[in-house]
């Protein structure tokens, strides 16, 4: 790359997503006049702890899942990354409650059912918005104990996250519910300094021309963790499909753009 590329700091945790989301930023550098190189650093950081190194001028770029706080506090850059598949929600449960799920058909049979959330996720609110029942603990690994424990009923995650979790925890013999699917719009999206507007409408701009030209898409579909995730979700084959309402969304949310969002009718 030419010395005069400009430098973009980004931070890339373990998580396959971080992989997932430099990969994708590197589609929209491509095309682009400006010439970038990413200065990746890899170490592990919590939300909170990016946001203030975004916040400080230590990173250009990072990730996150949105909000209206996050929103209100950040630059987002409102393409969504994952085509808003992370708020297309299974469940982790106890293989001895798969018949509870595989009962499910209509909304009043889902509000019998508990489900299971970290403190403060955005999820909560949603969940309990749409008259859904939720248990909450402020500890993440808690959650795989207490569904195993039968404290809850399902611990819903993005389709692309159960098989990686649930591979490092194999112990607790848990397993994905095969019926039920939520789903509400929940866009994952770059966000820079409120300092850099122009960079966020240059990122926004590449993004559109791969999402224009096919690039996106071919990176999208073609990804390994997307692919597996699909594989296993077999979305098209659940029957208790359910829409929700995320109350959390910010009004600014791109819903008119249909061509941003995944259609499950192109799941296999």
């Amino acid at each position: 790359m030419a010395a005069s590329a400009e430098t973009l700091r980004v931070m890339q945790g373990s998580h396959p997503l971080d992989e997932y989301a430099v990969g994708a930023l590197r589609v929209a550098l491509a095309e682009l006049d400006t010439s970038y190189e990413l200065d990746v650093s890899r170490d592990q950081m919590t939300q909170t702890r990016m946001t203030e190194e975004l916040r400080a001028g230590k990173l250009d770029v990072i990730w996150l899942a949105s909000s209206q706080q996050a929103e209100d506090s950040l630059l987002p850059i409102r393409f969504p990354l994952l085509k808003g598949l992370l708020g297309y929600r299974i469940c982790i449960i106890n293989p001895n409650n798969q018949g509870k799920f595989s009962a499910v058909r209509t909304m009043e049979d889902l509000q019998v059912l508990t489900f299971g959330q970290g403190y403060g996720w955005p999820d909560v609110e949603t969940l309990r918005s749409n008259n859904l029942k939720v248990v909450v603990t402020s500890k993440y690994e808690n959650l795989f104990y207490m569904v195993e424990g039968g404290r809850f009923d399902g611990f819903p995650r993005g389709v692309l996250e159960p098989w990686v979790e649930l591979r490092s925890r194999e112990e607790l013999g848990l397993t994905v519910d095969s019926n039920v699917l939520l789903i509400y719009r929940l866009p994952f999206y770059l966000f820079v300094s409120p300092d850099n507007p122009e960079l966020a409408q240059e990122i926004h701009e590449g993004f559109e021309r791969a999402l224009s030209n096919g690039n996106f898409d071919r990176y999208f579909y073609g990804h390994e963790m997307i692919k597996s995730a699909l594989e296993r979700a077999k979305l098209q084959e659940r029957k208790a499909v359910f829409h929700l309402n995320n109350p959390t969304l910010s009004k600014q949310t791109p819903l008119e753009r249909e061509d941003y969002w995944f259609d499950i009718q192109a799941a296999e």
